[in-house]
């Protein structure tokens, strides 16, 4: 039925060549909406007209106005998946939605999501977007590369069709686009056939509907002939395509759409007929794309297609990039003891998508049963009355519906509706309002999940297991995504992590690319800092699909500036999707899916940690373990790993846990909130460390592992900088306690030399499989969770801090090492109001700012723009430079009376602790000097101008005028000052 009535409304439309509309169009001849040229474009003026004319019965003329910019993206002409806004589009400007001859370019995706301004009822509208660039005429078309037709609207094969156009121009191969059978126009048609044949080669995505569409076998047979057709099939094998098992409808692929589909087109079956049996003739060329491995068909269709042009630069390119992918794509490995959550799973994949699919919809079966409702409206509505009629009609049309219901989404200024399906994971009750539905209440009145709109929320305690349902959602859907991209969400490191994404969107952020506006000389610091950000949110806003994650987001503000996180993040609603996971209550105004505990079947099979049977009473000792842990996810898999790394019954283990005195710190911090909650935790925690002491002697390499873990930066430690600062833990004489004994003959009966020292990889594998930590996809790394480390913090306080500053100070690297550099200068001069918890020595100071400090700071702002936290760094370092140096002073001067260090230490010479001084004023000075640098980049001469004097000063007292570093200084003084005078005299 549903096959018959789209062969009607093609029956009109057989051919281009008998195709009669009662409308016409015009489209100038300044603009092609279809090509991406070959050639740059071309520096004319900043706007060009397209008129469309549309004369349907009974209706008036309309026109639209595209205003273009001088630079932009190669375009081409391809919808997206979001259908509810390109059909606004299309009725608004009289056309269809995905009218070849209204839109085009590359940048499609931004137009159709902009809302057109109304200048008049009877003057037409005007399409503020972002279009293509002026391009070769309709009637002068160059050749293209590459012709990719299809026919459906269907989201998958709209999503999947934008992906591979935006994938080949993004490789710089110039592509058309189109779905033939939604032009309406002659001219259109003319357009398309004129592509085709200016095209190199041609892509086709093969449907189940597509055999019975005419444009789709003109477009088979016209590239069989010239023998450049290169054939996907969507959610179809190559096989399933025989002639003889669509005509004589044979198995249930066939069973509705099969049978002689040339006649409902007024078609000739022999034409029909050499189409299909010509696929079976191009083995080499065929692909297959189906739910499992979409990113795979799309690089495998740019490789075949630049190796059959010639580009061998962009097949290397697609190459390299599948290796790094291997190798970077996920923070962690998958994890195989991942049990449950096929629910959340499944939601997850709604929420994302707006349908669930797969074996997500066999276990989402809540969806298939619910019974129908009225409208769900979330959010204030001005119009609540006249949603309600549209959902009862709607019900009614619909009435005879069965099985799935669909998400419908309809979109005003202030009003969010969604039709016949509410939340999955509970119903929402309409809010009630005032005055007729004139507002809501406060509490619910910016709540709301969106669904199908790219963005999705999960919260939960710490340790419930946020970070291994999302992982295991990434590693389920990555092949409908080009790449996952992992940022986390600690509140010091967000925006430095965000920014970490330039090197896989290939991305340059440095200092030196920001671009000046007109009668300006530099930028300020603000603007490039948003300019930086405005770069990966643009790469995250094309028609490419990225699957961003932001785990742990802590906090709704950025830390740095107190700005909105918002501002990092590009519109929702695109390709693109994002997860974030949290503990907060609320993100965004959304409302988050809320991740409960796992049941108790669930809790018990991550708890045996392997195939075991248990009797009763050991069974009963699990179901006690996860009481007193709260059932935290984290809990029950280190329970799991001691199950199963050491011959030890549930009973027993419960025992030495309940024996293990509760030392009682502080916990007051709000970071440790977890802790306070979860003391069952913290013993268990110390039965694993008592462990390693037992089995590896006492101060085990394994223990001050953990000990130095909460001091790093919340991302994968190197294992050898790890090990270092373990190693640099200060010795701590105590005799054993007396419940040590009882783990005597646990940890010798399953280590064979219970005071053998191991080595590193030893120690981090003793780590990992005992659940404390989890190894990395960077080599030679582990992570720590933030339960752990918090636990670590608090068990080791400041001494191991120093222990670990010491550690990046001697084997840690800027570039390397980023965010832990960043970890060691928060822990040695403290940021914001949070005092500085290490205090080193002078000599200390001086090799940490030379081989920290001063590197980290120059990186951050000439790679990342990150312009204030890099002054802010060095602002810090001189304000710890002087302090130093003052100190030494004012210690001689009170154990001498006089400005002498000979009586400082014992050892050390008046000579030594002078040089050591002078060291420290004249790294003061470099670090002046390197401040006034920086803020030339930002045109703030009148400070740079104080700190490089004060540089001069310094280095000519201790130096000489004469000097070649004075001499240096004194000759950037003088370009200081040249700019200074320059903008005061302007």
């Amino acid at each position: 039925m549903e096959l018959q009535e789209e062969s009607s409304n093609l029956g009109a439309l057989s051919t281009s060549r008998r195709l009669s509309s009662s409308s016409s169009a015009f489209v100038s001849a300044s603009q092609s909406p279809f090509f991406s040229p070959r050639s740059p474009p071309s520096h004319g003026p900043d706007t060009s007209s397209l008129l469309v004319n549309s004369l349907p019965p009974g209706t008036t003329t309309t026109t639209v106005i595209v205003r273009q910019p001088d630079v932009s993206p190669a375009p081409s002409f391809c919808p997206s998946s979001n259908f509810e806004a390109a059909e606004v589009f299309g009725r608004d400007f009289g056309c269809s939605p995905y009218n070849g001859a209204v839109c085009s370019s590359s940048n499609y995706s931004q137009a159709r999501r902009e809302r057109p301004r109304r200048s008049g009822r009877g003057q037409g509208k005007l399409l503020s977007a972002r279009p293509s660039p002026s391009v070769s005429s309709a009637s002068r078309l160059r050749c293209c590369d590459v012709y990719v037709g299809f026919h459906g609207r269907k989201p998958s094969l709209l999503r999947f069709a934008s992906w591979l156009r935006a994938e080949l121009e993004l490789q710089g191969i110039s592509c058309f686009a189109c779905d033939r059978a939604r032009c309406r126009s002659s001219r259109s048609h003319e357009t398309v056939e004129r592509a085709m044949d200016a095209s190199s080669f041609g892509v086709v995505i093969l449907t189940r509907k597509s055999f019975a569409n005419p444009y789709t076998i003109e477009e088979l047979r016209h590239f069989y002939g010239r023998k450049n057709l290169c054939p996907i099939f969507f959610d179809l094998g190559a096989g399933d395509c025989l002639t003889r098992d669509i005509v004589e409808r044979r198995g249930e692929l066939w069973d509705r759409h099969g049978g002689e589909l040339w006649v409902h087109y007024d078609g000739l079956e022999t034409e029909w007929r050499e189409a299909v049996d010509g696929l079976s003739r191009v083995l080499d060329w065929q692909l297959e794309a189906c739910e499992g491995n979409w990113r795979e068909c799309v690089s495998n269709a740019v490789v075949l297609l630049a190796t059959r042009l010639g580009r061998r630069g962009v097949v290397e390119r697609v190459n390299r990039w599948r290796e790094r992918v291997e190798k970077e794509e996920y923070p962690f490995p998958r994890n195989e003891d991942f049990v449950g959550r096929k629910k959340e799973l499944s939601e997850l994949e709604l929420i994302l998508f707006g349908d669930v699919s797969g074996d997500g919809e066999r276990e989402y079966f809540e969806l298939k049963t619910r019974h129908r409702r009225k409208s769900l409206l979330v959010g204030r509505a001005k119009h609540h009355h006249r949603a309600e009629e549209s959902s009862a009609k709607g019900q009614q049309s619909e009435g005879s519906s069965k099985g799935k219901e669909p998400v419908l989404w309809k979109e005003s200024e202030k009003e969010i509706e969604m039709q016949r399906v509410g939340s999955p994971q509970r119903q929402l009750r309409p809010l009630r309002s005032r005055n007729n539905g004139a507002g809501y209440g406060r509490r619910k009145r910016s709540t709301k999940m969106l669904y199908g709109k790219g963005i999705a929320c999960v919260s939960g305690d710490s340790g419930i297991g946020k970070t291994e349902l999302v992982l295991e959602y990434a590693y389920r859907f990555s092949q409908r995504y080009k790449m996952v991209l992992w940022v986390g969400g600690e509140a010091r490191y967000i925006r430095q992590n965000y920014l970490n994404l330039r090197n896989f969107l290939e991305l340059d952020l440095g200092i030196e690319n920001h671009s000046v506006e007109k009668g300006k000389t530099t930028r300020c610091f603000e603007e490039q800092e948003k300019d930086s950000i405005a770069r990966v949110r643009k790469e995250l806003m094309r028609d490419i699909p990225f699957l961003v994650v932001i785990d742990n987001l802590e906090s709704e503000k950025d830390w740095w500036d107190r700005k909105d996180i918002m501002d990092l993040l590009p519109r929702f609603g695109g390709d693109t999707h994002f997860i974030i996971t949290t503990r907060l209550p609320r993100v965004m105004n959304l409302e988050p899916m809320k991740l409960s505990y796992l049941s108790g079947m669930e809790a018990l099979t991550l708890m045996k940690g392997g195939v075991k049977d248990y009797p009763v009473a050991e069974i009963d000792a699990l179901r006690v373990i996860e009481e007193k842990l709260g059932r935290l996810t984290l809990g029950l898999g280190i329970v799991g790993a001691i199950l199963s790394e050491l011959p030890i019954t549930p009973s027993r283990l419960l025992d030495t846990i309940n024996r293990m005195p509760l030392r009682g710190p502080a916990w007051d911090d709000r970071e440790v909130v977890s802790l306070r909650k979860h003391a069952f935790l913290i013993q268990l925690l110390d039965v694993c460390l008592s462990i390693f002491d037992h089995a590896d002697g006492p101060r085990s390499l394994a223990t001050r592992m953990v000990q130095v873990s909460g001091w790093f930066a919340p991302v994968p430690v190197p294992i050898p900088l790890l090990a270092l600062a373990a190693h640099k833990v200060p010795k701590k004489q105590c005799r054993p306690p007396a419940w040590g004994k009882c783990l005597d003959a646990i940890a010798c009966s399953f280590f064979s030399s219970s005071h053998a020292r191991r080595s590193e990889a030893e120690a981090s594998s003793m780590l990992t499989r005992f659940g404390i930590a989890r190894h990395s996809m960077r080599p030679d790394c582990v992570h720590f969770h933030e339960i752990v480390r918090a636990y670590a913090r608090k068990r080791g306080a400041t001494r191991v801090a120093q222990s670990v500053v010491q550690a990046v100070c001697l084997r840690g690297s800027a570039s390397q090492h980023l965010e832990h550099s960043w970890a060691a200068c928060f822990l040695l001069f403290g940021f914001g109001n949070d005092p500085a918890v290490v205090e080193p020595s002078p000599s200390e100071l001086l090799l940490l700012v030379k081989r920290v400090v001063l590197p980290l700071a120059v990186l951050t702002f000439v790679s990342f723009s990150r312009c204030n936290a890099a002054l802010e760094l060095l602002r810090l370092c001189t304000d710890a430079l002087e302090l130093a140096g003052e100190s030494m002073v004012s210690r001689a001067e009170k154990w001498t009376g006089r400005s002498s260090f000979c009586c400082l230490r014992p050892g050390r010479s008046d000579a030594q602790y002078t040089y050591l001084w002078q060291e420290l004023a004249l790294l003061r000075a470099t670090v002046l000097e390197t401040r006034a640098k920086l803020m030339l980049r930002g045109g703030r001469y009148d400070v740079g101008d104080d700190l490089i004097r004060k540089a001069i000063f310094i280095k000519s007292s201790i130096c000489g005028e004469h000097h070649p570093d004075v001499v240096s200084v004194r000759e950037t003084l003088s370009k200081i000052t040249r700019l200074l005078t320059s903008v005061q005299s302007n």
